[in-house]
């Protein structure tokens, strides 16, 4: 079933249908449905799919050469392999002369890593010969540093080649629910903290009936899908998968500031410093400064990918348990009574997505949503807010707060959160957001009738 990426697939097929030269760059994270988008795209064209390999020059160029002869000759049970690269592309060449040609490179920084000349040599011929024809060319990555930086960026080869690019990414927590819609908010709210709304795991998660049996079957039993993915998606993209695993696992412990991790994980840290990139560049990780402030002493690190935040917070630390095959029982002592407390910054996440997507009328157009840390000059105490928006234009700001409990909030968080927003603007204009998963108490909706706050429940974000 192909899900939630309608959009892209109609602007790749209005392209198609121009019938002349494209060149569409498509990026995004492991897992996140980039092939599958592909291959949907794909369907009834003439295609030369060609998957790259982790491998050396000669083998990609062997695999090169199976996918020209099986959208060529496709009946055909061996084939020759091309002499070169050159011969290879002029092949594709004469065969886009033909008809509409949609060529296809996944993996592409497998390719080039293995035949470190292929982009200047695509670049060649895009100027020299396909810029005038008919041939679609998408080139497909998912190491999005590699992408950015050196399909897309100045000094890459191809650099201007582009006619255009999908950066593909995670679906928000409303798009997934079109998996699995009977679900309750709840519950959905949970498969969003556990999956992050990539449609591969949500797929492999393959929820039933509830969640429980769901992590239960298909995450924390040992010979599930996905239970080694975090560590085998490591192994796969780096090559010191041990160190990125101690990385993860120190800010999963709490560690957020830079010399933390690093004493954690007992490195250096101008060399932790670069794992901390590695994994920002993957999105596993990211860093993060209160909002309005520019990075600095302040900025911290966070696992920003679900999956990987819900796997280091509680199947890492429980593997001997789980291993040994007492896995309901750390389920329910070690895990799901963790759920509300891990379930509070992924329902920040999800407010200040609300907020940014899917908000029909607020008081201010936002260009900026965050949350905001600092000290208290008076009390010298440290003050968080979870949730600030900033506006395009004026003062005025949205101040918000998020509460994922199992209990009605009152107006003592209202005081508290006009308290902290003095803190972070004093003298400022605010208007004032709480969120709750369980609802408000009665005096907290009476000053929502008199305009003070706007109230929204974990329904309400699903509305």
């Amino acid at each position: 079933m192909f899900y939630c990426r309608e959009e892209e697939l109609r602007l790749m097929n209005m392209r198609y249908r121009k019938d002349r030269f494209e060149c569409i760059v498509i990026y995004g994270r492991r897992r996140v449905g980039k092939t599958a988008l592909i291959n949907e795209f794909c369907k009834d064209k003439p295609t030369i799919y060609f998957s790259a390999l982790n491998a050396s020059s000669q083998e990609n160029l062997e695999a090169l050469s199976r996918a020209i002869f099986a959208c060529k000759t496709p009946d055909t049970v061996s084939t020759p392999v091309y002499s070169s690269y050159d011969d290879a592309l002029d092949e594709i060449t004469a065969m886009s002369r033909e008809k509409r040609l949609v060529f296809v490179i996944d993996e592409y920084p497998y390719l080039a890593r293995a035949e470190q000349s292929v982009s200047s040599r695509l670049q060649h011929i895009i100027d020299h010969q396909w810029q005038d024809g008919r041939l679609y060319l998408i080139l497909c990555g998912s190491s999005m540093s590699f992408m950015e930086y050196q399909v897309l960026g100045y000094e890459s080869p191809l650099y201007g080649r582009r006619t255009a690019q999908f950066k593909i990414q995670a679906l928000t927590y409303r798009e997934m629910t079109i998996f699995h819609p009977k679900l309750s908010c709840q519950d959905q709210a949970l498969l969003y903290g556990v999956t992050g709304g990539i449609p591969h795991y949500i797929n492999k998660l393959d929820v039933k009936d509830d969640m429980d049996e769901a992590v239960l079957d298909n995450l924390l039993e040992p010979s599930s899908y996905l239970f080694e993915e975090p560590e085998n998606l490591l192994k796969q993209e780096l090559r010191e998968p041990a160190v990125y695993n101690s990385v993860l696992s120190a800010v999963a412990g709490g560690a957020s500031r830079s010399n933390e991790i690093a004493t954690k994980v007992g490195a250096e840290s101008a060399v932790c410093a670069k794992y901390l990139k590695v994994l920002i560049d993957l999105g596993i990780l990211k860093k993060e400064s209160p909002v309005s402030e520019k990075p600095g002493r302040k900025t911290i690190y966070t696992i920003d990918d679900n999956f990987f935040r819900f796997w280091y917070r509680f199947v890492s630390r429980n593997m001997s348990m789980i291993s040994a095959g007492r896995i309901r029982s750390v389920y329910e002592r070690a895990i799901k009574s963790g759920y509300p407390d891990y379930m509070g910054l992924i329902f920040e996440k999800m407010c200040r997505e609300y907020l940014l997507r899917y908000a029909k009328e607020l008081p201010i157009v936002l260009r900026e949503v965050g949350q905001w840390w600092g000290s208290d000059r008076e009390t010298h105490q440290e003050v968080q807010i979870d949730i600030v928006g900033l506006p395009v234009d004026g003062n005025a700001c949205l101040i918000g707060s998020c509460k994922y409990r199992n209990e009605k909030v009152g107006v003592e968080e209202l005081k508290l959160l006009q308290k902290y927003a003095s803190v972070f603007r004093p003298g400022g204009t605010f208007y004032y957001y709480i969120f709750s998963k369980s609802g408000f108490t009665q005096p907290l909706l009476e000053l929502e009738k008199q305009g003070r706050v706007t109230l929204l429940t974990l329904e309400d974000l699903y509305a």
